[in-house]
């Protein structure tokens, strides 16, 4: 602010009161879950000091298991997702392999489904008795009627399937990685006489392994504190991950104190691993240096053009094709298990849903108001948080990133105990409402939107503004008036990705929702439990349209000449 005018700096704003309001609740907000979550770890049942909870996760094998059996699949979900995304992004982003876009629009296609209706549609596909892979196989290779060659039910199909939908976070700081080293580089050491496997060892590897790394520890993360997948999956097959434990725990009777201590352990894993990913993206052992860059040159696969387009289809078979065609067939058949043909097209699943099923309606109802009202909270939020911390408007407000970030570290089946342990009691009996959901996607999502508008008002220079504040505009004006149409596009891409995270999250949703308000995510998780697939795949199929109809519809809306992107 040293370069505002006197005058601009002495006026008194009434409208930081506000923003200074908005930044406390902000605080607030993200402190009393995490508190709370911390008090009931170390209390009984009774309320009095104990570390009672903590030694039975230590000595209970029901407890020990879980948690053995959730490190190993996070590891093997993070190894598997590096050996897919690392071939895939470098075809993709340093060849000329055929559809190179339609590959990335593919990578986003799986990218935003969600995961739990990926297992959905891999118990479809390999169901030991009625998986549609199984049939085949029974049908082609003679095999006996309780014969099968696949078994999604293991701890190794909840890996695969896992996966299948965290491959993407390798396969984007890969791709973009690979494309930000210049050709120079490559060129100089070509010039020298360095072969190109040498170049690669040499230059190209340590330039991307950073990448490679925070992306393995991001599909880590991601697969040690997911719930739909495990709970889709495992619980079927007799055994826990932690997260489907934690939310065991709150099945009647209620062992809170239990699952706030269970739960502590996924936060500072947590912890360590956001720690670990920003010390290898923030690493400065190799930089680029230099002004200009020529950007890398595509490598010409010649004859093997078709057979890399081969292994990109095959790679994308298993998150994409397979699991899509899974879920229309058994939207549009009578049975899932009759084989496709006009004989067994049927419309039984979709009237089931729209006039049979009492529970649809509200469903999309509330997924629709929480999406909007959540989407808007937290674009409008992380705006002010934002605008705040650049501008350093307020006392303490370089401090403000740290709230506004903060859930980042916290797992939503984490969130989720927390907001129930603070929000199920007086004087905030709000368990039950919808405002315990809108709390809970505000605070998880926070992170997002924050990152999304910082980023954008980085960019903006304060000189708008300040004038905006010589002919009397309070801060409020000049940030509705000048910051924010001048930020429209961040905007929008902001209140999408949060507007889809919200539609697609479970994890957090699974603990808070009652029968009053449940949204379609766990509709769908219930409809499961009932063995209901053939609804459910018209479920999936909606939310999908729904998603993949606002990222289309914000990449293509002219906003004054120019199209908001949404890059997920």
């Amino acid at each position: 602010m040293s370069g505002a005018p006197p005058s601009a700096r002495r006026r008194f704003d009434p409208s930081l009161l506000l923003f200074g309001a908005i930044a406390a609740g902000l605080a607030v907000l993200v402190a009393m879950p995490i508190g709370w979550l911390g008090w009931f770890s170390i209390t009984d049942s009774a309320g009095d000091l104990s570390l009672g909870a903590f030694a039975r996760l230590v000595s209970d094998p029901a407890m020990r298991k879980p948690l053995a059996i959730t490190l190993a699949i996070a590891l093997g979900a993070a190894l598997l997702s590096c050996l897919v995304a690392i071939p895939l992004a470098w075809l993709v982003a340093r060849t000329d392999v055929p559809l190179r876009r339609v590959i990335r629009a593919l990578v986003t296609a799986s990218f935003v489904t969600p995961p739990f209706l990926g297992a959905v549609a891999w118990e479809l596909l390999a169901a030991p008795n009625s998986g549609m892979l199984n049939q085949l196989a029974r049908a082609w290779f003679g095999l006996g009627e309780f014969e099968y060659v696949v078994d999604i039910y293991t701890a190794e199909g909840v890996t695969f399937c896992i996966a299948c939908y965290t491959f993407p976070y390798v396969f984007t700081l890969l791709a973009n990685a690979l494309e930000n080293i210049p050709a120079d580089i490559e060129d100089a050491s070509h010039i020298l006489g360095g072969i190109t496997w040498a170049t690669a060892r040499r230059i190209t590897l340590p330039l991307i392994l950073p990448a490679i790394l925070a992306g393995a520890l991001v599909c880590f993360l991601q697969a040690l504190t997911i719930f739909g997948t495990p709970a889709i999956l495992a619980l079927p097959a007799g055994f826990h991950t932690l997260t489907t434990k934690i939310w065991s725990l709150f099945q009647y009777p209620p062992q809170t104190n239990l699952a706030a201590a269970a739960a502590m352990p996924l936060l500072l894993i947590t912890l360590l691993v956001l720690h670990l990913q920003r010390r290898l993206l923030g690493r400065r052992g190799f930089t680029v240096i230099g002004a200009k860059n020529t950007p890398p040159r595509l490598i010409r696969l010649g004859a093997w053009r078709l057979p890399a387009l081969a292994l990109c289809s095959l790679i994308m078979l298993n998150p994409v094709f397979l699991p899509y065609f899974a879920l229309i067939k058994a939207a549009i058949t009578h049975r899932i298990s009759d084989p496709l043909s006009l004989e067994t097209l049927s419309l039984r699943h979709l009237r089931f849903i729209l006039w049979d099923f009492s529970g649809t309606r509200p469903a999309m109802i509330n997924t629709l108001i929480l999406g909007f009202s959540a989407a808007t909270i937290v674009t409008a939020a992380a705006l002010v948080v934002g605008y705040l911390s650049s501008r350093q408007l307020v006392p303490g407000a370089r401090f403000l990133p740290a709230p506004a970030m903060a859930p980042i570290a916290v797992p939503g089946i984490v969130m989720g105990v927390g907001l129930f342990l603070v929000y199920s009691r007086p004087p905030f009996l709000l368990y039950g409402t919808l405002w315990i959901l809108v709390i809970a996607f505000v605070t998880l999502e926070m992170p997002a939107g924050f990152q999304q508008v910082q980023a954008a008002m980085r960019g903006l220079h304060v000189e708008l503004e300040e004038a905006a504040r010589i002919f009397g505009a309070t801060r409020l004006v000049a940030l509705r008036q000048i910051t924010a149409p001048l930020l429209r596009t961040s905007i929008i891409a902001t209140w999408s990705i949060v507007f889809i995270a919200v539609i697609r999250e479970l994890s957090a949703t699974i603990l808070l929702t009652t029968s009053e308000t449940k949204v379609i995510s766990v509709v769908i998780y219930d409809l499961n439990e009932s063995g209901e697939l053939g609804a459910i795949a018209v479920l999936g199929l909606f939310l999908l349209l729904v998603t993949f109809a606002v990222i289309l519809l914000v990449n293509r809306l002219p906003i004054l000449g120019g199209p908001a992107r949404v890059r997920m």
